[in-house]
């Protein structure tokens, strides 16, 4: 009965709690530790415990545990009897492939028995629900390669686990329509903001310039502050031609098949509390068979090398022109973004349709 009750207490404890014996057996974990490492046992390998062991390893006896704090921790614990602190970091297995930092303090509890109670059990819990909500985040990205009846290809690198772009391609009366949007700010409140875009843009709709006034109008109800606004861009693909509205965002550019590029110029304000009843328009170009159609957010013009050159929308029309299909525009623009940049500090998000 007494072991009920100190189980109770120690499972509504915030931090982590695991007791580990001298073969770095975890014996027991509270609720805590389960929540933060997706376990939920009773005994196991440490390795396990903490998801870091591999398959068919006893947790202390691979080539893992050299070097490993946390192992280590443990063990100087149980040959010192003392209260022992670490940093472990450690690369987790499972479906969320994820690395992890953390502090951790052993102490003996005697019986041959160690408690290590993970100190920064909030941060190593937030990081775990990032990696959960770029898992989500990546589903809302396109799945296939056709709609209707159009190829398409696209690049999505977010600068964060987290991104604030959001690629979308569907089918509306079968004609293929493309919409990418870029939101403000980064991390948690840019992924929550591209989510309610997914969910807000209506694909029903036939008329770009109507769809971006339908998710104005839903965004006027979040009652947002100034801070926060949309970037739209969205092309619907007929036979023979392509209808197109934006707001506020980098202009789609159309490689001729025949020669030449065409920077399709259309001006409206970003999806946003800025102005009352703002207006979204929409105008019609015709194409050819073999065109390419690209959209793109300004994480791709506005780039910069470390000289602080901007990659442009030059260097997009020119990675364009050197391209045969929407596919192979995608794989040299990354090749061509990380090769000017090194390092990407926005979110790049590129589609590109085969006409």
């Amino acid at each position: 009965m007494i072991e009920k009750y100190y189980r109770r207490i120690i499972d509504g404890v915030p931090s982590a709690v695991v007791v580990v014996d001298q073969n770095l057996k975890a014996v027991f974990c509270n609720e805590k530790h389960a929540n933060l490492f997706g376990k939920n046992f009773r005994r196991t390998n440490l390795g396990d415990a903490f998801g870091c062991a591999k398959e068919g390893v006893t947790c202390g006896k691979g080539d893992c545990a050299r070097g490993c704090q946390l192992v280590s921790a443990f063990e100087d614990s149980f040959y010192s009897s003392k209260e022992i602190s670490r940093r472990v970091y450690l690369k987790m297995g499972g479906e969320e492939k994820r690395e992890v930092t953390f502090s951790i303090t052993v102490k003996p509890l005697g019986g041959g028995l160690c408690m290590g109670v993970v100190d920064d059990a909030l941060e190593l819990e937030i990081a775990r629900e990032l990696v959960a909500a770029k898992s989500i985040q990546q589903r809302l990205l396109p799945a296939g390669k056709w709609a209707g009846g159009k190829r398409y290809s696209y690049l999505y690198i977010p600068c964060r686990d987290i991104g604030g772009d959001l690629p979308e391609v569907f089918t509306v009366q079968n004609s293929a329509c493309g919409v990418i949007a870029d939101v403000s700010g980064k991390g948690i409140s840019a992924g929550m903001l591209t989510a309610f875009v997914k969910a807000a843009y209506d694909k029903s709709v036939y008329s770009p310039a109507k769809a971006i006034s339908a998710l104005a109008d839903k965004f006027a109800e979040l009652n947002l502050d100034e801070r926060n606004y949309i970037t739209v861009a969205a092309a619907r693909i007929d036979k023979d031609s392509i209808t197109y509205s934006m707001a506020g965002h980098n202009v789609p550019i159309l490689l001729k098949s025949g020669g030449g590029i065409t920077r399709i110029v259309l001006n409206s304000p970003p999806v946003s509390n800025w102005f009352d009843n703002a207006a979204y328009f929409e105008d019609t170009i015709p194409y050819s068979q073999g065109d390419i159609l690209v959209l793109l957010t300004d994480g791709v013009t506005e780039s910069k090398n470390r000289y602080g050159e901007m990659f442009g929308v030059d260097g997009a029309i020119k990675t364009l022109s050197l391209s045969r299909t929407g596919e192979e525009f995608i794989k040299n623009l990354e090749t061509n973004l990380k090769n000017f940049c090194g390092e990407l500090h926005d979110d790049v998000t590129a589609i590109a349709f085969d006409l």
